[in-house]
């Protein structure tokens, strides 16, 4: 479960106002509007991550939180298994590689274990930064926009790998896609300058299909959603 209550601020300016988010435990929830109305900011917050807003309120995680960006952030000088280990490696632990391989090799990595991020393509790099997320073992997801940058094929791919690897994890999802949110999360939220507001979605199992019926209703409904905060 996470619970977000309160004012968001920033330098004097209520971002967010009247909080009120909850997530379910073992869910995938949305978090989705306007660039700049505080998403990412409260995302580095749930993962307990310095940020120049404050929360005036309360947030409750329950357990501990590891995040996956949209920018890799991956170690340009340091091969693949090197990248995937490099939490317990920071943290003076002994790397699993016998794990992270086989991580890589489910992510469709097999045999790119000594490969730098510079000889891989941005699909292949985002498999990669999912394997680090993944090898951390945290029972709190925050997916900040992590798909964003790629093609709409290569999209689809990591979010059905992610769906099926953090399944009975509780995830929040950042992000811009209304098809994303309707294909992998069970409940969202629409966050602008007048506080949160619960977005409808199926009540299907995730991931749900590209095609169907019940995804693409979902998705014109969240897009009609969105539209009066693009203006």
């Amino acid at each position: 479960m996470i619970r977000i209550m309160g004012d968001l601020i920033l330098d004097g300016r209520v971002l967010l106002p009247h909080l009120a988010l909850d997530c379910p435990p073992g869910r995938w929830t949305a978090l989705m509007g306007p660039s700049g109305v505080g998403k990412s900011t409260l995302g580095r917050i749930v993962a307990g991550l310095p940020v120049a807003a404050r929360l005036a309120g309360t947030v409750d995680v329950a357990g501990p939180v590891t995040l996956m960006g949209q920018q890799d952030q991956l170690l340009p000088w340091a091969d693949a298994l090197a990248n995937v280990t490099i939490g317990a490696r920071l943290r003076g632990q002994a790397p699993d590689r016998a794990r992270s391989r086989a991580l890589l090799a489910d992510l469709g990595l097999a045999g790119l274990e000594t490969r730098r991020p510079a000889q891989l393509s941005g699909g292949q790099r985002q498999r990669m930064a999912l394997a680090r997320t993944l090898i951390e073992d945290r029972p709190v997801v925050v997916l900040d926009e992590p798909f964003s940058a790629l093609d709409a094929a290569t999209r689809a791919q990591m979010q059905d790998l992610a769906a099926r690897h953090l399944a009975g994890r509780t995830v929040i999802l950042i992000t811009h896609d209304p098809l994303e949110a309707a294909r992998l999360c069970h409940a969202a939220f629409l966050l602008d300058a007048r506080g949160t507001r619960p977005l409808p979605l199926p009540a299907t199992p995730t991931p749900r299909a590209l095609d169907d019926p019940q995804v693409l209703a979902a998705q014109t409904a969240l897009f009609r959603s969105l539209m009066p905060c693009a203006a």
